[in-house]
C-alpha cells in the first residue's frame, strides 16, 4: 500500500493534534488547516468536509492498527508477548490516533465509535489465531487495555511518557511467562 501524500498526512496529523490537546470541537477545518500551515482551500482539497476528515483519521487508525497486527503476527518474541509489552507504548502514531478517534467518539461521532469497536475486535481476532481459549484471548486483550490505560494515566501524572508504564523488566517478563503457560496449558 502506498503512503498518502505529506500535505495531507499533514493535515490529519493537525487535526489529530487539535482533537487530542482541545477537543473535537476546537478541531474546526480552519484551525485544522491553521495547524497545519496549509490554506483552508488546500486542507478542502484533500478532505471536502470535517466529516471527510474525520473518515481520513479513521482510515489511518485501521491502517496503524493494520500494521500492528503484522507485527503480532510476526513478533520474533511471540504474539502474546509482543501484544502485551506494545500495550505499554504511548506518544506512538497508533496511540495518537487512537486517542483523537476515541475522542471524537466521546464527542458523539458515531463513525468513531464503530471505528474504535473494529479495532478492537481486530487485535481480539488476532490474539484469538494465536490462543485457542476465547475467554483467554479476551483476558490477555483486556490485560492489554488495563497495561495501556495505566501507562497512558501514570504518563499524565509524572509528565515523562518514557518512564509511563513504571514496569520493571523483571515484572512485564513475569506476565508474559504467565500468560504464555496459560496459552500452552489451553492448547
Amino acid at each position: 500500500m502506498s503512503r498518502p501524500p505529506a500535505a495531507r498526512e499533514a493535515v490529519l496529523d493537525a487535526f489529530e493534534r487539535l482533537i487530542i490537546a482541545d477537543g473535537e470541537r476546537a478541531a474546526t477545518l480552519d484551525a485544522t488547516a491553521r495547524a497545519a500551515g496549509v490554506s483552508k482551500g488546500g486542507l478542502l482539497y484533500h478532505f471536502g468536509s470535517r466529516h471527510a476528515l474525520i473518515a481520513g483519521l479513521i482510515e489511518r487508525l485501521h491502517r496503524l492498527v493494520d500494521e500492528d497486527v503484522t507485527r503480532i503476527d510476526a513478533a520474533p518474541e511471540g504474539p502474546i508477548a509482543y501484544f502485551v509489552r506494545s500495550s505499554l507504548e504511548i506518544e506512538t502514531a497508533l496511540d495518537r490516533s487512537f486517542i483523537a478517534t476515541v475522542r471524537l467518539a466521546q464527542g458523539g461521532d458515531r463513525e468513531a465509535g464503530i471505528a474504535i469497536e473494529e479495532v478492537r475486535e481486530r487485535w481480539l481476532v488476532e490474539l484469538g489465531r494465536h490462543v485457542s481459549d476465547p475467554a483467554l484471548a479476551i483476558a490477555i486483550t483486556l490485560i492489554g487495555d488495563g497495561l495501556y490505560y495505566h501507562s497512558a494515566l501514570r504518563a499524565e501524572a509524572v509528565d515523562d511518557a518514557a518512564t509511563a508504564g513504571d514496569f520493571s523488566p523483571e515484572q512485564m517478563d513475569a506476565l508474559v511467562a504467565l500468560l504464555e503457560r496459560l496459552v500452552a496449558d489451553g492448547r
